[in-house]
């Protein structure tokens, strides 16, 4: 199968279609030296085959130098770690949501939508001049990926062949 990249954006704040709130999902602060990055986006990427899935320490190491500003930031239900949301902000007023999702037992509860929406108002808040925020996703991610960056406001701008090598 062959895999296709979608790239999406929002252009305006409030392009933004916030999904209903979920009792309970949150989103707090990473510090980036948690060790909890590289485990939750490790498990949360291996069913889609995700890079994080099976990066090396020096990979690991080579991806956080990468963007010395990227943002990380927890989702939680209930208190337990849920998902995990990466930002990267870029030049000319750009963020770029880096990786986006869920633990696999906490897919089909219900918390995509919700979870989206709390990590794209994050994106929005990061600077005071954001003007585009944006993600892409693979024909090899859940099924309702890409459904829910659309369903969120976000609008396709790309989409081409990827590369699994």
């Amino acid at each position: 199968m062959e895999e296709i990249v979608t790239y999406v954006e929002m252009t305006a704040r409030g392009q933004l279609n916030p999904a209903a709130p979920v009792p309970g999902l949150a989103l707090e602060a990473l510090d980036r030296s948690s060790p909890m990055i590289v485990d939750l986006l490790a498990r949360i990427g291996a069913p889609y085959g995700w890079r994080s899935a099976s990066r090396t320490e020096e990979e690991w190491q080579l991806w956080f130098a990468e963007c010395p500003d990227r943002t990380f930031w927890l989702l939680s239900f209930e208190g337990a770690p849920a998902g995990m949301v990466t930002c990267d902000p870029q030049p000319g007023g750009e963020v770029e949501i880096r990786s986006f999702g869920l633990l696999p037992e906490f897919v089909g509860k219900g918390l995509g939508g919700f979870a989206l929406t709390l990590g794209i108002l994050r994106a929005w808040d990061l600077a005071p001049a954001v003007t585009r925020v944006w993600l892409h996703t693979s024909s090899f991610d859940h099924e309702n990926a890409l459904p829910n960056y659309h369903g969120r406001g976000f609008r396709t701008f790309k989409t081409e062949p990827g590369d699994r090598s």
